[in-house]
Parts: C-alpha cells; sequence; structure tokens
C-alpha cells in the first residue's frame, strides 16, 4: 500500500465556474430563482418548467441565477 496522500478531489483554485460541478465534472444547470420557501428550499424557473431545489449551501435571493447539481445549488453566478 502506499503511503503517497490521495489527490485532492478538486484541483487547487478550482470553483464552479461555466457550468459544470468541479467536484464530479457533472453538467450544472443555470436556473432563475423564484421564491425562497422554509428550510433552505427554492422554486425555481428551468427550461423544462418550475422545479423546487435546495438553496442550503449557497446565498440565494428571488431573481438570482443560481448553479444546480442534483437538486442542489452549488453557487451563485453574477451576470
Amino acid at each position: 500500500m502506499s503511503e503517497e496522500p490521495l489527490p485532492d478531489p478538486a484541483p487547487s483554485g478550482a470553483s464552479c465556474d461555466g457550468q459544470h460541478c468541479v467536484t464530479c465534472s457533472d453538467e450544472a444547470v443555470r436556473v432563475t430563482v423564484l421564491r425562497l420557501l422554509a428550510e433552505g428550499m427554492a422554486d425555481v424557473e428551468t427550461e423544462l418548467g418550475t422545479e423546487r431545489i435546495s438553496v442550503a449551501l449557497v446565498p440565494a435571493a428571488v431573481g438570482d441565477t443560481v448553479l444546480v447539481h442534483a437538486g442542489e445549488a452549488i453557487a451563485t453566478v453574477e451576470e
């Protein structure tokens, strides 16, 4: 067994830029926050209509654009 440390899952200096999740490289989707709800949830506008997601990890406000991956907002997008 090697004694070398395991690599960091995200490259140094990585961030949620573009539309990809840095931890798994899957695509994230840009959505617009329509309503903030209790317990860190929000209704958002997507290409397919309104969906409910978690915004517990980001400082989101109504009208903000956020990147969503697997039902979780992972970053706010400054236009």
